[in-house]
């Protein structure tokens, strides 16, 4: 492993996550009473570069916010990070993204967006955006921010000579001349029926799903399984790479994010493809088990070796 320190730029959404704790979901036009309410940063651009630098990377972010108190909030939060914001977009004619966030007791979420000024973020700002793209050893991009823009920050990090990784949330098609441009995907199975036209519900196994997507031309898919672990397709085949266990599932909001950079830290780091997933799985167990997100992604302190940490693989995954 390398001993400089990872640089990681990342193209993607910032937003105010307004999370209600319920004790169910309610039935269309119920109302439930006895909700916990907190707000919180998020925005998956956000929390990917949170994470990232938590983990000891050099980050530089790339997005848009509102000229507005959330939007001077996420300026503080990344100034007390460490992280370089300092080409993100303000808006003035539109408010700062907000997310409603909705959780169960068991931990499962369910959120909705107004992505308000992250809709101004373009093609344009990621021309600008080049250099800090050139000099990162891997460019993350996710899709809150519009597909025209995510699509173009892939292919000018590659024309760079980065590495990409696409985190594809939340899902949608992507045009035929991105496959090439993406050299880590990192979908859970939905997303990954999702990118190939394929109904979500069908229940396709991982495995058929990565090889597929791998297929387009990606270079290496990971498909995320929760608690059965990862599913790793690429040029030297498949494989299952066992979950981490967490200490309890108490949020599942921001595992994905918090997987994500960590996948994203190893591989800047010249882990292997095995030992950066591990490393990223143990990242993902830490914070569902840990309410809210930025509270959440872990440090590195917080994570032990992935060799002794790792669980044994499910039977779901070896079937996946």
């Amino acid at each position: 492993m390398s001993t400089r320190r990872a640089r990681v730029a990342v193209v993607g959404s910032y937003g105010v996550g307004l999370t209600m704790r319920l004790p169910r979901v309610p039935v269309e036009g119920e109302t439930i009473a006895g909700g916990e309410f907190s707000s919180g940063h998020g925005g998956k651009g956000s929390n990917q570069a949170v994470g990232a630098a938590r983990l000891g990377a050099d980050v530089t972010l790339l997005t848009a916010i509102g000229a507005d108190s959330m939007g001077d909030g996420a300026r503080r939060l990344w100034a007390e990070e460490g992280i370089d914001a300092s080409a993100t977009v303000t808006v003035q004619s539109a408010a700062t993204m907000v997310g409603m966030i909705l959780v169960e007791p068991s931990g499962e979420n369910r959120i909705v967006i107004a992505t308000g000024a992250l809709d101004h973020l373009s093609t344009e700002h990621v021309t600008s955006f080049r250099r800090q793209l050139a000099d990162a050893d891997i460019a993350v991009v996710s899709l809150e921010i519009p597909l025209a823009t995510a699509v173009t920050a892939l292919r000018t990090a590659r024309e760079a000579g980065t590495r990409t990784l696409l985190n594809p949330a939340p899902a949608q098609p992507l045009p035929e001349s991105a496959w090439q441009d993406i050299d880590v995907l990192t979908p859970n199975r939905t997303e990954a029926a999702i990118l190939l036209g394929h109904d979500p519900d069908a229940q396709e196994s991982a495995c058929d799903l990565a090889a597929q997507l791998h297929a387009k031309g990606v270079g290496t898919v990971v498909i995320t399984l929760g608690p059965d672990g990862a599913f790793v397709q690429d040029a030297e085949g498949a494989r299952t790479i066992p979950a981490a266990a967490p200490r309890a599932v108490v949020d599942t909001t921001g595992a994905g994010d918090s997987f994500t950079a960590a996948l994203a830290v190893a591989l800047a780091e010249d882990q292997s493809i095995e030992a950066a997933t591990r490393f990223a799985a143990l990242a993902g167990a830490h914070t569902v088990s840990i309410p809210e997100v930025i509270p959440a992604l872990p440090r590195r302190d917080d994570l032990d070796s992935p060799d002794r940490a790792a669980a044994q693989p499910s039977e779901a995954a070896d079937r996946a």
